[in-house]
């Protein structure tokens, strides 16, 4: 049985590489798509990325930064941290070659899905980012679908990001994507976590992962600000905010379908979760931030 161990926690600082603070490459989890960097960049210091055979964004943590690529140089407003705003972004194909420079520096996530189609360089505006509420009660959180098949178009790559007020569950119930089948595709994908401060200092949170009968996996991390786990297959969920911690997760997904599809199936012991929350309101804590502003619809069956 796989343990946290054996390399599905990184803790912070665990891949660091140059100006990377978080590296996961296809190669280093040992699968065949998903990947993320994370640059930490000082002011004025330009970052060269080359793309290879991955498509990428470039998604600002925190501060501003200018994207130039295939001629085109994009100005990407950011934001003063995750829990502060929905951001804008930038859209780098395969095959290229991108120069990122933040003039106050900061923190850019980079995440990437090898791919076959190369696209346009584009821009993502932050108010074309569906941000929306899922969830209620202590399962309330918010989700910023930055790149979803019906957000964003790309070639492979899927990605989101999910703000847990603390004391809440998110990625809850358990659901897995990890067979081609109806309902459900087969999708690689990363968590990386940043959780606010206390008063006293740093806080935390947990996440958890385990296998099927067949595909056994075990995984219970305590996670901090820096921190990713990988899920290659299995159930994955909850993630848990420590009470007076609020927890921020960015989503990273791809995998070999073709229709780019995400689609997700409940563990059976625990999806009758879901119904409890038509007579729960949306925690009030919610929407973080002054970006894009979410909207509180009535859940869909299949919302992580």
């Amino acid at each position: 049985m796989t343990k946290d161990n054996d390399g599905l926690h990184l803790p912070a600082g665990s891949t660091t590489d140059g100006p990377y603070t978080t590296v996961i490459t296809p190669d280093s989890a040992r699968w065949g798509f998903s990947g993320l960097r994370v640059a930490e960049l000082a002011p004025g210091e330009p970052l060269t990325l080359t793309t290879g055979d991955s498509e990428y964004l470039v998604l600002p943590l925190s501060g501003s930064c200018t994207v130039t690529v295939d001629g085109t140089t994009f100005l990407l407003a950011g934001r003063d941290g995750v829990f502060d705003a929905v951001t804008d972004f930038a859209y780098v194909p395969r095959d290229a070659e991108a120069v990122i420079r933040s003039e106050r520096g900061g923190r850019f996530a980079l995440p990437s899905a090898r791919c076959e189609r190369r696209l346009t360089a584009r821009y993502g505006p932050a108010d074309g980012v569906p941000a929306e509420l899922r969830g209620a009660g202590n399962c309330s959180r918010q989700v910023n679908n930055y790149c979803l098949p019906h957000t964003f178009d790309a070639d492979q790559l899927l990605v989101c990001e999910v703000l847990t007020p603390g004391g809440n569950w998110s990625s809850y119930p358990p659901h897995k994507h990890d067979e081609a089948r109806e309902g459900e595709s087969e999708l690689e994908e990363i968590y990386y976590f940043e959780v606010a401060a206390g008063p006293a200092g740093p806080g935390f949170g947990y996440q958890r992962v385990y296998g099927t009968a067949d595909r056994p996996l075990d995984v219970l991390a305590e996670v901090r600000t820096g921190d990713s786990v990988l899920i290659p297959h299995g159930w994955h969920g909850p993630s848990v905010a420590a009470p007076g911690y609020d927890l921020y997760y960015l989503n990273v997904m791809a995998g070999p379908g073709q229709d780019r599809a995400w689609l997700i199936c409940d563990d059976p012991a625990h999806g009758w979760v879901r119904a409890t929350w038509e007579d729960q309101e949306t925690d009030p804590r919610l929407p973080f931030g002054t970006g894009s502003a979410p909207k509180a619809p009535r859940q869909n069956p299949k919302d992580v």
